[in-house]
């Protein structure tokens, strides 16, 4: 399902453990990493859709995390065109996503790459933070810079930035 300009609707995944680090994903016989994602069902909300991808993806069920917090809007990235298939390409520009931070609150064997028959990642290890931004496919980084920029007030505690761009804006905003 692509909306009128072209965007599929989809969810982002940011699954963090208790020392505020994320889930980084090998893509299938890739050197490519990226966080969980995937397309939201006719019918499904976006919640529903982050609950199944999780455990397509992942392997873990609702009752291995907590929600804390989701982005307010969509947020939206372009695909180049190279990477679309041919038959896409008059309607298609990319993906609208939901992002969700999620607190594992299971285990790390919970954990199951190979929950469906049809597994996205080979591999997984847990990351700092702000990695991901400079790590992943260039045309997702502006994604997910505003993902895990608003996403960021809900760990508790609150770690202080270690992203440079954030903490620059921070130090120089004017006081109340």
């Amino acid at each position: 399902m692509i909306d009128k300009d072209g965007y599929r609707p989809n969810v982002g995944i940011i699954l963090c453990n208790a020392r505020n680090e994320v889930f980084w994903g090998k893509r299938v016989r890739q050197d490519a990493w990226q966080f969980p994602q995937g397309g939201i069902k006719p019918g499904e909300t976006p919640e529903q859709a982050m609950y199944r991808e999780l455990h397509e993806e992942v392997g873990l069920l609702p009752q291995h995390v907590r929600i804390l917090g989701r982005t307010r809007g969509w947020l939206r990235y372009d695909v180049p065109r190279e990477w679309v298939r041919r038959e896409w390409r008059s309607h298609y520009r990319g993906q609208k996503q939901i992002w969700f931070l999620l607190r594992l609150i299971g285990r790390d064997c919970d954990v199951c790459l190979r929950a469906s028959d049809h597994p996205e990642f080979d591999a997984w290890r847990w990351s700092d933070y702000w990695e991901p931004v400079q790590a992943v496919v260039e045309f997702k980084r502006d994604v997910y810079r505003m993902a895990l920029a608003e996403l960021e007030k809900y760990l508790l505690p609150a770690p202080r930035s270690r992203h440079p761009y954030l903490h620059a804006l921070r130090s120089h905003a004017p006081r109340p």
